[in-house]
């Protein structure tokens, strides 16, 4: 049986310290600081992102170095047969097209997965494929697998403030400005290859009652519900809201008290663009490995 390994990257939310545990590898994704670049998880933690964005320090995003990509997949190669890369949304990022065409040189034993995700629903994947390793599926048929199953996840987010939005380019800069005198929070969505706006709020409240609501209807119109053969999986995600986010739980189970609750932080690198104070919600359905 071929030895598989997975490797993510930092927006899948694995920190080094549960890649570890996990038996996998996460490429830390470069922040750029002003005119310093760090690595997510490396050498600057979230305590130290928040400060600085407060500061109002211009940050962005970087791809990781090519160099660093290949030297790590050549070493891994020393030690096992084949290698499954589950990278962030090729529709948010073009890291996915550069291991493409990075793994031309790898002889077929190395395969990116695009699959759509990011996040929750990315850590989701990765613990998908191990699974799926353990059951002894070649790394073709992992890929494969992950590729087929990209549109049973959904996301939904609310953005504090539409300020980072407009410094990313990522929205109209009028519609920002109006946005923000309005105080509206803008509810994004994540399906499949887009990240689009779903809906407008003026409260958090409001917010998170039409995420709840979008959630109950993506998983009982679109996922069949959870019950003994199809499996619901949700998830929290936020950038510095630790409170708020527990508050959130706590009304997801009850409107889905049979359901497996994750809550984790937004990845840095997810977050310069989108700012502090953000809460997202997903759901994804259990993957079906036969």
């Amino acid at each position: 049986m071929s030895k598989i390994v997975i490797v993510t990257d930092s927006n899948s939310g694995i920190t080094q310290e549960q890649a570890d545990k996990l038996g996998v590898f996460v490429i830390p994704m470069p922040v750029v600081v002003g005119d310093e670049i760090y690595y997510e998880g490396i050498d600057i933690d979230r305590k130290q992102f928040y400060e600085k964005l407060l500061e109002n320090i211009n940050i962005s995003t970087s791809q990781p170095s090519p160099a660093d990509i290949m030297k790590l997949w050549s070493d891994l190669l020393t030690n096992y047969d084949a290698i499954v890369y589950i990278p962030m949304s090729s529709s948010l990022s073009g890291s996915y097209q550069t291991s493409v065409m990075l793994s031309n040189e790898f002889d077929g034993k190395f395969h990116v997965v695009n699959n759509q995700r990011i996040s929750v629903s990315q850590r989701q994947s990765v613990l998908d494929a191990l699974e799926m390793i353990s059951l002894g599926m070649p790394a073709l048929k992992i890929k494969e697998t992950l590729e087929k199953d990209k549109y049973n996840s959904s996301i939904y987010i609310a953005v504090e403030t539409l300020e980072y939005l407009k410094k990313g380019g990522r929205i109209n800069p009028t519609a920002a400005t109006l946005g923000c005198l309005l105080k509206i929070k803008p509810i994004l969505q994540i399906q499949g290859e887009k990240l689009e706006s779903f809906a407008k709020a003026r409260t958090i409240n409001s917010a998170k009652k039409t995420m709840i609501n979008a959630i109950k209807n993506d998983i009982f119109n679109r996922f069949g519900g959870n019950n003994k053969g199809n499996k619901i999986l949700l998830q929290i995600a936020h950038t510095n809201r630790d409170k708020e986010a527990k508050i959130l739980r706590k009304e997801l189970q009850i409107a889905f008290p049979e359901y497996p609750i994750y809550v984790d932080h937004l990845p840095l690198s997810i977050s310069c663009h989108l700012g502090s104070g953000v809460l997202g919600v997903g759901c994804i359905k259990k993957i079906k490995y036969k």
